[in-house]
């Protein structure tokens, strides 16, 4: 039986009168990658800090590898990875020194830092100080230092942000790499394309609590449309878009309609974006 690696019980925290997270439950399998979505302000951070003994619940529980984060937060940490969008690397220090100064740190004996830094693109520049790196290449580096200690839980916020498309594609592989070593993955991101690709599960939060949580093929089976999109060519010339709703008892009529009536140019199927789905449960998009 595949035991829960996370587990939130009514996690709760709130600054003053601004309630950030509110009595949030959910829990994630060992192995399991969780995208972890929502916009600005929707209280993702704060559970992050909970999650990861940064920050103490106003109220509930987090709960880690059967290990109650606010009573053990150290022996929590010596297990988990966690790459923040914000980097806190030691700049003056080079990349190698920055992941040996971390492994000190954890205690980690066995780990080859060229080679994890040869996983995140950045061979060649090992020995080049950070405060030289641009902001993707420190991004790289931040997920290179989550992976020291092999860790058995991964955090990753953003771990995509500023990154050109080949080194993106490289960091998705690593995610999925970890998962296949047995890692659970919490993954925060904005990028919906790249929940949709990388996350077994997807968590929705807005203002505080978690509105949605289930795979991305359920939700979009749930809340999404299917539909045809096509291009077709008027008198003059011009093209214009049509779109027909699938999977409605009119469906087949409007398609025959649709090629007696237009001269269409092109025609495919296209089904609701996880981004879609957000703005049907929530009333808005990720950019709040």
């Amino acid at each position: 039986m595949t035991l829960d690696a996370i587990v939130a019980e009514g996690l709760s925290y709130w600054y003053g009168e601004l309630i950030a997270v509110d009595h949030i439950s959910f829990g994630v399998a060992e192995g399991e990658i969780l995208g972890f979505l929502g916009p600005n302000g929707a209280g993702k951070t704060t559970t992050v800090k909970m999650l990861t003994g940064q920050l103490k619940p106003k109220a509930g529980k987090a709960i880690l590898l059967g290990i109650d984060v606010a009573s053990d937060v150290e022996k929590v940490q010596g297990e988990i990875g966690v790459c923040f969008e914000e980097t806190n690397l030691y700049e003056q220090m080079s990349a190698i020194e920055n992941l040996k100064l971390f492994a000190r740190l954890f205690g980690t004996r066995e780990f080859d830092g060229y080679a994890l830094l040869r996983r995140v693109g950045l061979a060649g520049r090992e020995k080049d100080r950070v405060e030289n790196y641009s902001k993707g290449m420190k991004q790289r580096l931040m997920v290179a230092r989550s992976l020291v200690n092999r860790p058995r839980v991964l955090f990753l916020d953003e771990p995509t942000a500023g990154l050109d498309p080949a080194s993106s594609e490289s960091i998705r592989n690593i995610i999925l790499e970890e998962r296949e070593r047995g890692a659970t993955v919490f993954l925060t991101t904005h990028d919906m394309m790249e929940a949709d690709k990388l996350s077994d599960r997807v968590a929705f939060m807005d203002q505080g609590k978690i509105v949605a949580l289930d795979t991305p093929h359920n939700l979009k089976q749930q809340y999404g449309k299917r539909a045809l999109k096509a291009k077709v060519s008027t008198d003059s010339g011009k093209l214009e878009d049509r779109e027909i709703a699938l999977d409605t008892p009119e469906t087949p009529s409007a398609i025959r309609e649709l090629f007696a009536r237009e001269r269409v140019v092109t025609i495919h199927s296209e089904e609701a974006s996880l981004e879609d789905i957000f703005i049907r449960i929530t009333g808005r998009g990720l950019e709040g």
